[in-house]
């Protein structure tokens, strides 16, 4: 057996291979088998929409058995229209006059009416006026040598001796026909010899998803039974009769590859330097000398498997009142396929073309409860729920599940795809019978750590919160009840409270309630908080209160109150540094005022004795002055050694 593999994808209509095999996927595509026989110098040909061509490029594989294989596989091109159109001499907008168009055909022969012949010259639309309508002219070089202008609206027929032109335009338009009507595409393959062998072509196409839809059916006793049906729809354009049908659950990675057009790249320009002709030189005018007189005018992989046999119908829908469990005459076959999972029918099925089926491809018991789900806050009610185990060994595709309690209609639930051996809550009504409202608390602890590290004071603290949910049965049967509470980002909980489940979101807490009964359940969580501070920017106050905190340890206690020490130290320094310049400044005032005096005195005669009175003020008032400048520099001094202490201190600690 030789195999040829060809990248392709889409939907294919073989004329000469059967359909065997289908296989239909969750992200779009489908894989197909076709099989037959192909005779001695014969070509197979598969029909495929052309739409579907660059997936059909992408994964059609062939086998071949007997025979030294196929010559080879070729298909109709897919040349876009522009790049067709190119060769033409005309071109054919849409609503454009037959002016226009023959305009564009100057130098052609065309006869006009019976006898009239010429090479057309021009044609042209001629705006009406008032009185006259729009006019479309035709101007022809005749054989005689004249030019005659035809009006077109009074041409009765015209045509073109010239058969190659007449060819060119019936040519355009079957081009513009084909690529308007023609939606198919064919790929061939060929026979290499005179023998006669088996081939079958596989391939995937574009496909619609199939669709799942359950029936969980509760009895009066024992594990409920769940039902799977399959939508699958075939809008193939051709009958699928007996095909050997497989569902896939998983969605692999999927694309599409533009393989069936042609791909032009444009090249650049390149030529030699000795092979340009060379240009024209055009030299400057003289200054000097008038100028010349002018010069004249120059006028687009899939896999194989055999199989066959006869078709049976779909399934039948359930009673609406006192359901039970349907009788099914087809249910598949699951196993793993790799990541994903397959579901295979046991008998061939026939679906037709246009038409949709829904299969039954599951029916048996799993491990199931029924409870009460309290997720919304914005309701007072919890829901009616579920809880299903997926005991049936196979993956259960998601989709929608239809719930029959006691034989009669209970609601309907949204389920995602559930592996073998997992769990899923689904809820399918709301319950009137209970009723739930909820209360919040929230405390904030003081600081329970103090850290210090590089000059940075850590402290951390806790809030803690709690939401009590106050639960009143109304009914008089004992339920069990889900709270799911949502999970928070640094929030954990406290005390012995534990979820049965938690997820991305939510813990799960379960609740048993007695027949008419209220209960509460408390949910108590704590989220734990740091906040920093820089020591240099506190004041010694502010970090007392953390000295006399328990969290603190005694030797953290220590090299805080020395830090604590240091800056107080460094305050009274400051507080001397400011009164030393308050009295500078006021002993400044001082003396302006005394200046003024005295040179108001020395104007006034007999005022002597008060003017050494002034002038001994001055001269006590500047040995104060330079007793303060000292004091104040020494305070400096005094303030930048405590600073280089202070610093050294937060440098070392460390707790």
């Amino acid at each position: 057996m030789r195999r040829l593999l060809l990248a392709m994808s889409s939907v294919v209509l073989a004329a000469d291979l059967n359909v065997r095999t289908v296989v239909l996927y969750k992200h779009g595509v489908g894989f197909f088998e076709r099989g037959g026989e192909l005779g001695p110098g014969e070509s197979a040909r598969l029909d495929f929409n052309a739409a579907e061509m660059n997936d059909v490029l992408k994964s059609l594989t062939v086998d071949v058995k007997g025979g030294s294989g196929v010559a080879g596989l070729r298909y109709d091109s897919a040349e876009p229209l522009e790049r067709k159109l190119q060769k033409f001499p005309m071109k054919l907008g849409a609503n454009q006059a037959l002016a226009a168009v023959l305009d564009q055909l100057k130098g052609v022969r065309v006869r006009v009416g019976a006898d009239l012949t010429g090479a057309i010259v021009s044609a042209r639309i001629v705006p009406g006026s008032r009185d006259q309508t729009e006019r479309e002219q035709l101007t022809l070089l005749l054989d005689s040598g004249d030019l005659r202008t035809v009006d077109l609206a009074a041409v009765s027929a015209l045509s073109f001796p010239d058969p190659k032109v007449q060819l060119q335009f019936k040519d355009y338009l079957a081009t513009l026909l084909q690529a308007r009507s023609s939606d198919k595409r064919s790929v061939y393959i060929d026979s290499s010899d005179a023998g006669r062998r088996q081939i079958a072509a596989s391939y995937m196409i574009p496909m619609p998803v199939w669709k799942s839809s359950y029936r969980l059916i509760f009895g009066a006793a024992g594990d409920p039974v769940l039902e799977g049906w399959a939508i699958v729809d075939n809008t193939t354009g051709e009958d699928w009769t007996n095909v050997n049908l497989s569902l896939v659950s998983g969605r692999p990675v999927s694309f599409i590859s533009r393989l069936y057009e042609p791909k032009y790249v444009e090249r650049q320009v390149a030529e030699l330097a000795e092979e340009r002709a060379a240009a024209p030189v055009v030299h400057e005018g003289s200054v000097a000398a008038p100028p010349p007189p002018p010069a004249p005018m120059m006028a687009f992989a899939g896999r194989a498997r055999k199989q066959g046999g006869p078709a049976e119908a779909a399934a039948s829908d359930a009673a609406p009142m006192m359901v039970e469990q349907s009788s099914l005459a087809r249910t598949a076959e699951g196993r793993e396929l790799g990541d994903l999972f397959e579901y295979r029918f046991s008998t061939p099925v026939t679906v037709k073309r246009n038409e949709s089926a829904m299969l039954p491809f599951l029916q048996q018991k799993l491990t199931a409860r029924k409870l009460l789900i309290y997720s919304d806050p914005s309701s007072q009610h919890p829901m009616n729920a579920a809880e299903l185990a997926n005991t049936t060994g196979k993956t259960l595709d998601g989709g929608p599940i239809t719930v029959y309690d006691g034989g009669a209609y209970a609601g309907e639930a949204l389920v995602e795809t559930v592996k073998q051996g997992d769990k899923r809550l689904i809820s399918y009504g709301i319950d009137i019978g209970t009723r739930i409202t909820t209360n919040h608390d929230s405390t904030q602890d003081a600081v329970r750590e103090v850290r210090f590290r590089r000059g940075v004071l850590t402290t951390r603290a806790a809030v803690r919160e709690t939401k009590t949910y106050t639960i009143r049965n109304v009914d008089a049967k004992a339920k069990t009840l889900i709270i799911e509470h949502p999970a928070r980002s640094g929030y954990r909980l406290l005390g012995n409270l534990k979820p049965v489940e938690t997820t991305a979101t939510r813990h799960r807490f379960p609740v048993n309630l007695a027949p008419s009964s209220s209960d509460k359940f408390a949910v108590e969580e704590e989220r734990l908080f740091d906040q920093t501070y820089s020591l240099l920017s506190t004041t010694p106050d502010f970090l007392l209160t953390f000295v006399r905190n328990q969290a603190l340890s005694n030797d953290g206690r220590r090299q805080l109150e020395a830090i604590i020490a240091k800056k107080r130290e460094i305050t009274q320094v400051n507080n001397d540094i400011s009164r030393t310049n308050q009295e500078r400044t006021d002993l400044e005032k001082d003396q302006e005022r005394v200046r003024q005096n005295l040179s108001a005195l020395n104007r006034v005669a007999g005022q002597q004795d008060q003017v050494n009175r002034y002038a001994k003020q001055l001269a006590d008032a500047e040995g104060q002055l330079a007793s303060l400048r000292d004091r104040a520099s020494d305070l400096q001094k005094r303030k930048a050694a405590l600073e280089a202490e202070l610093n050294a201190l937060i440098e070392r600690a460390e707790f």
